[in-house]
């Protein structure tokens, strides 16, 4: 077990960053601490993706010298993959943010049972 586990070193490597980030996401009240922890398990399965497609001795999918063989390239859809997960990760994270933002100037806290507290209170003043 432990040589398989140091071969596939990337893959372990983007579970413990899975696992990290889930903990963080399901553990902490913190919302901005929900936010780095969605984003460290954004960065494991981005790991996981670019490992998935890599394969040893294969060359980017750029044609050169007339090679047109396939088994010459790797894969250019994995890192597409990513490439388009980064975008949206930057992209939702933008957005969690700017509420994050929002909510803070509301309840001046970034707890989360302590805004649903206070969001009670005030449906209840109404």
């Amino acid at each position: 077990m432990l040589e398989t586990l140091l071969v596939n070193y990337e893959e372990a490597a983007a579970i413990i960053l899975f696992g990290i980030g889930l903990t963080m996401l399901l553990f902490h009240r913190n919302l901005i601490k929900k936010l780095i922890g969605m984003n460290i398990m954004d960065t494991g399965t981005f790991l996981f993706l670019a490992s998935m497609g890599y394969i040893s001795g294969r060359k980017a999918p750029i044609i050169t010298n007339g090679v047109t063989n396939v088994e010459a390239y790797i894969n250019p859809v994995p890192a597409g993959l990513v490439l388009t997960g980064i975008v949206v990760s930057v992209s939702v994270t933008a957005v969690m943010l700017s509420l994050t933002i929002r909510l803070y100037r509301r309840y001046h806290t970034l707890n989360l049972d302590d805004v649903y507290i206070l969001s009670k209170h005030q449906t209840e003043d109404r």
